[in-house]
């Protein structure tokens, strides 16, 4: 080892190696001290102020972003190192769009007011709890009453026609479900501890909870359209990943789901769609300059080149011009039940070799010891029917509790021939690997996660093997085509039902239609994408960010500036930000203040394909 160290250091390299050789992160950025500080003070505010709907909770959040702004003007830009000046313009978007959020917040909370009057008192005893504030038990009393009344106006004022649309509606039902936890745990922090509190509130307090469950199940059933008994998440609005150290949690995390929907209800998928507006500004966010029409033409283009390329494989399978039927050949080889754990092992193992044995990436060795299985539920195959990863991949298979139709679907749709694509993107190079790099390469830079580094990335990967020619015959070439359709599918439904242009219905009909999937997974993939969890672009990021990575590699490697791996690893070391960032911290690129997105990522891979 000392050997080692010293030869780096005489060849120049003046830094560390780690007891397996690869280079210790000794990034220099002069921001990373701030965006330490900013990430870990706004983690400390989102738990001292929790409530997503608080008044206070915004003004303060406000107030500190403010003075972040004012901090980050003070810095000279130009004087920064190529990481400082890349930092700078991350945390300045970064403040920015976080502002941006709030003021959404403030006009969704604004648009669900005349159905939830009462909330405001909802959070103001909790957040008076919190500020350990004394409690007055007979005004709490009374308040509760009031509270019970408020809810009973509120559902005869609405009891006639709809007023609001049904997004709305279920926003509503969404945010006073958080509410009534919130209360819960107001009144039972006091409740058997106090004797003055509860003899006062006890029986106001089962009152009030009582009422507000029925108004969640009035304004999600009879305004929304829901079934009350399927999975609800606490947020509704725009929704978010939260994967960076410093981001913003959702201020009410889900809570435990109801019990599931069956495999062909729809009943639950409502989504609230947010406009063309919010779509701009979060591709602008995420340096993607292109609008949402444009991409919707471009996914087109895309998915019709797909077609092409199906039709292509289910000719050499004897189904000539009928891709479809060739998909459906595909589907059914998948393995007996209980040999899917084995399947899955096997092909993480291919796919390792494959890219050690062709230079691709440096795979540490704790990577490749780094990863297990489990079986995902029932009940999560209805949001998530196909495998989910890291390092730890969730299989999802059937299940003895399954009925026959949703085992035969989970089992097709998670074929042989699918999973080929699904383990490598899940684990290595994909997944998997992404995560190990990241938690030991600027990691200050997790603040900036965004979907179009870490699920574009591992797209990425399947565009590259397939022009390497990993797919070994026709089977593997329909299994590789059917997740490139898929993810230009979830460009054009996402978009389209977010500018208001199609319904989930309309959503699952195209993904079964267009795209071949099981009609049970097509409604799961619908409903995952517009339950919450994600934001609203989310779902454009894997075709978007792997065209950025595609792009990138024709420009850095197909040139001969780079080779593969050295390509491959810069971008693991670069953390999981904006995928133009990368680009002008890898070409060298001059940059401002004030940088904009301009680069027309998709316009070069498609010549390049």
């Amino acid at each position: 080892m000392k050997r080692v160290f010293f030869a780096a250091v005489l060849a120049g390299c003046a830094t560390f190696l780690s007891a397996d050789s690869p280079v210790l992160d000794n990034g220099s950025s002069e921001l990373r001290p701030m965006i330490e500080r900013f990430s870990a003070d706004l983690r400390t505010l989102n738990r001292t102020y929790p409530i997503r709907s608080s008044r206070t909770r915004r003004a303060r959040l406000d107030q500190f972003l403010s003075e972040q702004q004012t901090a980050l003007d003070k810095v000279p830009f130009n004087s920064l190192g190529r990481d400082g000046q890349i930092d700078y313009i991350l945390l300045k978007n970064y403040v920015a769009r976080e502002r941006a959020q709030l003021a959404l917040e403030a006009r969704q909370t604004a648009e669900i007011e005349p159905l939830t009057p009462f909330a405001e008192s909802i959070v103001q005893l909790e957040e008076a709890r919190r500020k350990m504030q004394p409690v007055d038990a007979k005004k709490a009393a009374a308040t509760l009453v009031d509270i019970t009344k408020s809810i009973e106006n509120a559902r005869k004022a609405n009891s006639g026609e709809l007023k609001v649309t049904k997004s709305v509606a279920n926003r509503a039902g969404l945010r006073l479900a958080a509410l009534r936890n919130n209360l819960k745990d107001w009144y039972n922090f006091y409740h058997g501890y106090d004797p003055v509190f509860t003899w006062w509130t006890s029986e106001p307090y089962q009152e009030t909870d009582k009422a507000l469950e029925g108004y969640v199940q009035f304004l999600r059933e009879r305004l929304a359209g829901v079934h009350t008994g399927l999975p609800a998440t606490s947020g509704g609005g725009r929704g978010g990943r939260g994967g960076g150290s410093g981001a913003p949690a959702a201020a009410n995390p889900p809570q435990t789901p109801n019990p599931a929907p069956q495999s062909d209800s729809t009943d639950d998928i409502v989504g609230d769609p947010v406009g063309r507006d919010l779509l701009m500004a979060d591709l602008a966010y995420n340096m993607i300059p292109y609008t949402p029409e444009e991409l919707i033409t471009l996914a087109r283009k895309e998915l019709g080149w797909c077609e092409q390329e199906m039709i292509r494989a289910s000719r050499e399978l004897n189904f000539g011009d009928n891709w479809h039927q060739a998909l459906e050949f595909v589907k059914n080889k998948y393995v007996e039940p209980g040999k899917q754990p084995e399947m899955v092992r096997g092909l993480a193992q291919e796919a390792i070799e494959y890219v050690e044995k062709n230079d691709l990436v440096t795979v540490p060795p704790l990577a490749k010891e780094d990863w297990w299985e489990e079986m995902l539920s029932p009940e999560r195959q209805l949001v998530s029917p196909f495998f989910l990863g890291g390092e730890l991949i969730l299989v999802s298979y059937p299940t003895d509790t399954m009925t026959n139709e949703q085992k035969l679907m989970s089992m097709r749709g998670n074929n042989i021939h699918f999973s080929r694509s699904t383990v490598f993107h899940e684990l290595i190079p994909g997944h998997h690997l992404q995560g190990f790099m990241s938690a030991r390469y600027r990691t200050y830079r997790a603040l900036f996660d965004t979907p179009f580094w870490s699920e574009g990335n591992a797209f990425y990967w399947e565009m590259l093997l397939w022009d390497r020619g990993f797919p070994r015959g026709p089977e593997d070439r329909i299994g590789m085509l059917f997740w490139r359709m898929h993810r230009c599918a979830r460009i054009i439904f996402s978009l389209s039902f977010h500018l208001g242009q199609m319904t989930p219905a309309q959503a699952i009909d195209f993904l079964t239609e267009r795209v071949g999937f099981e009609r049970a997974n097509a409604a799961a993939e619908v409903r995952r994408s517009f339950e919450g969890s994600y934001e609203p672009i989310y779902q454009c990021a894997y075709m978007l960010g792997a065209l950025q990575f595609y792009a990138l590699h024709k420009e850095l490697v197909d040139s001969g500036k780079m080779t593969n791996r050295d390509f491959h690893d810069a971008i693991l070391k670069e953390n999981r930000i904006p995928v133009e960032m990368i680009r002008a911290d890898l070409e060298k690129q001059k940059l401002s203040p004030d940088f904009k997105t301009g680069w027309r990522f998709w316009e070069l891979a498609a010549k390049a394909k």
